[in-house]
């Protein structure tokens, strides 16, 4: 699984990420339109890092992930959390088309991109009915995506990113291809490892398939399960332009 690999340095690629302003952002919008909300399932929760910060705030969460190496690296940061975050989260494995827990929670989360992974209608319709099961009337699914517009204005460029840390030195090509009859963007990876303490580098090749998503398409996915709340750029208050490359809906359960 293209995960799996990616674990091993999804960390250092993303240290700059700011996971506690991101997770902020969407706490309050919890509080804005659920604010009695305590329980929230985070599909696709990486390696933990929105789910330990949602933690902090008070929230349990229960993660679920795909890959075992990324779930490995949530839980070992679980380990090292203070005990009162650390009682507040949980993890397991589950794919956000299939999952059923069993229980309902007060928000169901998907961050960085998760439902741009859902590549074809019949993922996307999925991962949608996944919120809705896990989800009481009024609870809500908050989520990011590709926004098509500004994908098909700005266009996916080649881009390299070089990070370092005491260990490895990392650099990564990005070399997009659009598919624009399926509103798919395959982002080839190329990356390089060296190991510092012996000059060996490894090299991944890894294929990132992503949809991009017009929000007359999220009407027709959320059906009559949802109404939405709010649609936002990520990380703003204002609607998503063709410069806003990632978008962000809140929706709430209206059935079931």
């Amino acid at each position: 699984m293209v995960f799996d690999a990616y674990a091993r340095y999804y960390d250092l690629l993303y240290r700059d990420k700011d996971y506690g302003a991101e997770a902020e952002y969407v706490a309050s919008h919890i509080r804005k339109y659920a604010p009695q909300a305590r329980r929230i399932l985070e599909l696709g929760c990486g390696t933990g890092g929105h789910a330990e910060q949602l933690a902090r705030s008070g929230y349990a969460v229960h993660g679920v992930d795909m890959s075992e190496a990324m779930l490995a690296r949530a839980q070992a940061r679980k380990s090292r959390a203070p005990a009162e975050v650390a009682g507040h989260l949980t993890f397991g494995r589950g794919d956000v088309r299939t999952l059923r827990t069993g229980e309902t929670y007060d928000a169901v989360i998907s961050l960085f991109h998760v439902v741009s992974y859902q590549t074809t209608n019949a993922d996307v319709a999925a991962a949608f009915d996944t919120a809705a099961a896990h989800l009481k009337r009024g609870g809500l699914f908050l989520f990011d995506f590709w926004y098509g517009p500004a994908v098909l204005t700005q266009r996916p460029e080649i881009r390299v990113k070089r990070l370092s840390d005491n260990e490895i030195d990392v650099t990564r090509i990005a070399e997009p291809v659009m598919h624009v009859n399926e509103n798919v963007v395959d982002v080839n990876y190329a990356v390089f490892i060296e190991v510092k303490a012996t000059g060996k580098v490894e090299q991944v090749r890894e294929t990132h398939r992503m949809r991009y998503l017009s929000l007359p398409e999220l009407a027709l996915f959320r059906g009559e399960s949802f109404e939405e709340r709010a649609t936002l750029a990520w990380m703003s208050e204002a609607p998503p332009t063709a410069q806003s490359w990632a978008g962000f809906q809140v929706l709430a359960r209206i059935a079931g």
